[in-house]
């Protein structure tokens, strides 16, 4: 695999990571449109809360400082060759394009169906192949099929690339648009075209999607009385699945636990928490730092029923956000070795806000978060105790290097 940080897109074929779920209210500001303005957008203003906000320039009124907008608007209106231009398009646009501005990877607008997708592996279910993917390349490219899923099943492995869907070639399509492509309802087919490093040339492959129940836990015995534990997502039910499948494994006397958090894109700050207090027994977890200067400690619950068993995580690019608030936590107290690969570098905190009239959500990034030590590691990452890269001739080979020194280091423990 590519040592480069990689964008993860956990679900099905779904963008995002995203990442650490703090629900807000709406914040958006009510403007004034000049008359020519369509009614449609008035319609859309009146429904918008005044709140006031200072204008960007002392002395400039927000109705100054947005004259060039409407102004833009109406010119469109009135020339642009294809008439009539699609108001709702527009207005999503202007929205991502504020957003755009402030040059934040983790601040941006989600369209409808964005929103309902990005949310989709934190609910636990959604309808597509079911494979982990990542879009941050020329292509849409596969991580790993999810077990028993119609991407297993129609033989997709690691390093796929999608370079056409259903007969379109997707080259020059950004990877996350490609995404909506290869989602769709239980029951329907998609046809996609696969580019796979050794092979001669491109080949299809014609998958039946179906609802995919997206796994949480993973908990299974390993030889030499290992238990081994892979968290998939930070989601709703995590923290109590993952009490679950620890409560099981360790009635069976295991000699230490690995905890793999490989391609695990993060999700919600109190799944972090909470998983993190299964293996840490008292202390601070993570701190939050806003812009005003506030600071919030987040400490562990103190219940946890793993705090006192010898404890590897294994880590790669791919383990991003709250992956990286757990393993964090865990390196800082020198509760386990963190082994694999360095992490992605997510340490910032997004609020998600949904738009009013059903149009999408914004994601803000609100804060700025610290390990235990206040280590910062946004666009830094975490570095492993043990370093083990995982090649593209492993992955082929069926081979897990990082796994097996995580074993060897609970057996010299």
């Amino acid at each position: 695999m590519s040592s480069k940080p990689v964008r993860i897109a956990l679900l099905v074929l779904l963008a995002l990571s995203f990442s650490l779920g703090c629900f807000g209210s709406g914040l958006v500001v009510g403007l004034r449109a000049p008359a020519t303005t369509s009614a449609f957008i008035n319609r859309v203003l009146e429904q918008l809360p005044l709140i006031p906000t200072p204008a960007a320039t002392p002395g400039t009124s927000l109705e100054t400082l947005f004259k060039p907008f409407w102004q833009a608007w109406d010119l469109v209106h009135e020339q642009y060759v294809d008439q009539p231009v699609d108001d709702e398009a527009l207005m999503r646009g202007a929205i991502r394009g504020m957003l755009e501005a402030l040059n934040d990877p983790h601040t941006g607008y989600m369209d409808p169906f964005e929103f309902q997708q990005a949310n989709a592996p934190l609910e636990g279910e959604y309808e597509g192949i079911g494979a982990w993917v990542d879009t941050s390349g020329e292509f849409l490219t596969i991580i790993s099929p999810m077990p028993d899923s119609p991407a297993e099943k129609a033989g997709l492995k690691a390093g796929d690339k999608i370079i056409a869907v259903d007969g379109e070639d997707m080259t020059g399509v950004d990877p996350s648009l490609v995404l909506r492509r290869v989602l769709g309802p239980a029951g329907s087919t998609v046809t996609l075209t696969i580019q796979r490093e050794g092979e001669p040339s491109p080949f299809e492959v014609r998958i039946v999607r179906q609802k995919i129940t997206i796994p949480s836990v993973e908990g299974k015995m390993l030889d030499q009385h290992i238990a081994y534990v892979r968290l998939f997502t930070f989601g709703e039910k995590t923290a109590s699945d993952l009490r679950r499948t620890l409560t099981d494994l360790l009635d069976q006397k295991p000699v230490g636990i690995i905890l793999d958090l490989r391609n695990n894109g993060g999700g919600y700050l109190n799944a972090a928490i909470d998983v993190s207090s299964e293996f840490i027994k008292d202390g601070v977890i993570m701190y939050e730092v806003y812009g005003d200067g506030r600071k919030i400690s987040y400490r562990a619950k103190g219940n946890g029923i793993a705090t006192d068993i010898p404890l590897v995580v294994v880590v790669n690019e791919g383990t991003a956000s709250a992956s990286e608030i757990t393993a964090g936590a865990i390196q800082d107290y020198q509760q386990g070795k963190l082994v694999g690969t360095k992490t992605f570098g997510k340490g910032s905190v997004q609020s998600w806000t949904p738009l009013v009239n059903n149009e999408g959500a914004v994601r803000i990034t609100i804060a700025r978060w610290l390990t235990p030590q206040e280590r910062q590691i946004n666009g830094v990452g975490l570095t492993p105790d043990v370093e083990v890269p995982l090649t593209e001739e492993d992955l082929k080979a069926g081979r897990d290097p990082q796994l097996d020194r995580a074993i060897q280091l609970l057996l010299q423990e």
